[in-house]
């Protein structure tokens, strides 16, 4: 494993993901062939003449930048995900399939998610074969990003704060408007408490790419970060 992903993997452990529900290789590819068509097949499409459906075709996923192909109607999370420079790795596929909610917010993907990880393995491996570079991603490798549903029960069930919530939420109110409008910056009034938690530790840890907010949500503690999740939740627009 290499230093930077060993280093991130302790961080992950500290903040109280569960290494072993990471989805520990790419797994089967055909496999994944199955649990792609299960799945995913109803709204993509893969391989010789696909082309974009509900969502966009999935040829050369990895590596591409979120919400970058052409004739597709994204959401505006998704959009400015790509604008702030993320790209589909192997780390934020196995979180997006996940919970697509916890890396996006307001994606227009209606899925709920994909708890297995090792059908998510299977999945990326499948994937794989389709990429650009299949020889440039590895067969198999540790990773080492998680997102809700498996931070730690205790860091979930922190009774957040709301009064402390408002005091902290001046810096927030610096970006984002009070009243819930979206220009330019995305809401984050009224978002459930378990959504505003996941999405702050993805910022935490990297996972979601804007610099200002994970240097901002990399100074909050597990107790600041649920007292904003208390006060965004019931806040008055």
């Amino acid at each position: 494993m290499r230093r930077g992903r060993f280093f991130l993997l302790l961080t992950l452990t500290a903040l109280g993901f569960s290494p072993s529900a990471f989805a520990e290789t790419l797994g089967d590819a055909a496999k994944g062939a199955a649990v792609f068509k299960a799945q995913c097949s109803q709204c993509h499409t893969i391989g010789v003449g696909a082309k974009n459906q509900i969502g966009p075709q999935l040829n050369g996923l990895y590596g591409r930048r979120a919400g970058s192909v052409d004739g597709v109607t994204y959401s505006k999370s998704m959009i400015r995900m790509g604008n702030d420079g993320m790209t589909w790795t192997i780390e934020r596929l196995d979180a997006y399939i996940e919970n697509p909610k916890a890396l996006v917010s307001g994606t227009r993907m209606n899925y709920r998610g994909l708890a297995d990880p090792q059908q998510r393995g299977d999945l990326m491996a499948f994937l794989r074969g389709y990429s650009d570079q299949p020889q440039n991603i590895p067969e198999s490798e540790p990773t080492a990003l998680r997102t809700a549903p498996d931070l730690a029960p205790e860091i979930l069930g922190i009774k957040g704060d709301a009064e402390y919530g408002e005091y902290l939420s001046a810096e927030c109110t610096t970006c984002h408007q009070k009243d819930g409008s979206a220009d330019g910056i995305p809401s984050i009034t009224n978002w459930p408490e378990p959504d505003f938690v996941a999405a702050m530790h993805a910022y935490k840890v990297r996972l979601r790419p804007h610099p200002v907010m994970q240097m901002m949500a990399g100074r909050l503690s597990n107790e600041e970060i649920a007292a904003l999740a208390a006060y965004y939740a019931v806040i008055e627009n």
